[in-house]
């Protein structure tokens, strides 16, 4: 009197699923080790090398006929960017160390100009005595 006859699906799909789970994964570990399987996937990854460099091609023939950079010739201007970039810091660095020298070397020839000075001052007081 008390069991129950209604009818589970998940319960029905579970056994199943159980049942057959072990069947596949042998069958399925047994392909994927044997030659076979391991040549395919090399003719497979043979042909994906071939279409990626079949869209390279076509991709570049693409850029250069709509007149855009493809991603080498940018990368060849960034170079050129960061060298001229470099160049204007050494540059920048030379100037400033330049200034340095020159500012003392300034300072320097004023304080010779007004020794002279003093010198011509002296030996003209000389020569008017």
């Amino acid at each position: 009197m008390g069991q129950n006859t209604t009818l589970d699906p998940f319960k029905i799909w579970k056994e199943v699923y159980e049942k057959t789970e072990s069947t596949w994964r042998g069958t399925i570990e047994n392909s994927l080790g044997t030659e076979q399987f391991a040549q395919g996937l090399g003719q497979v990854q043979n042909q994906y090398v071939q279409y990626q460099e079949l869209v390279k091609t076509l991709t570049e023939s693409y850029l250069k006929q709509a007149n855009i950079p493809s991603i080498e010739e940018l990368a060849k201007v960034a170079s050129m960017i960061v060298n001229v970039d470099t160049k204007i810091d050494n540059l920048d660095d030379f100037i400033f160390e330049q200034k340095e020298t020159t500012t003392l070397e300034i300072a320097q020839v004023k304080q010779d100009i007004k020794n002279v000075e003093q010198k011509l001052d002296q030996l003209i007081e000389l020569l008017k005595k």
